[in-house]
């Protein structure tokens, strides 16, 4: 699953349950459409589930993810701290 807002959908699940405006606000005002799509699809995917509450919540597979990412997590905070002191050099254009 590599469609755009997927994982920040499960991102924001992680520590709580969401319902769907709770969901669009956290995701930066993604379209209705677009949420009401992957919502679908991560269900499908058994990674979320909708409560009787109206809430989306992670199953137990989808709760696994964000530390299944923690490595990458840590890298790009490490890439973004590197950077950040680093000054960006212009590629040599009589190269």
């Amino acid at each position: 699953m590599t469609r755009r807002w997927s994982m920040r959908i499960v991102w924001e699940l992680q520590d709580r349950a969401l319902t769907f405006l709770e969901l669009q606000r956290e995701c930066d005002g993604m379209s209705s459409s677009t949420l009401i799509l992957r919502l679908r699809e991560l269900a499908e995917a058994k990674l979320i589930i909708h409560e009787e509450d109206g809430s989306y919540k992670l199953t137990p597979l989808g709760a696994a993810l964000p530390t299944a990412f923690a490595p990458l997590v840590l890298w790009a905070e490490q890439w973004a701290e590197t950077t950040a002191s680093v000054p960006t050099h212009e590629p040599d254009s009589t190269a």
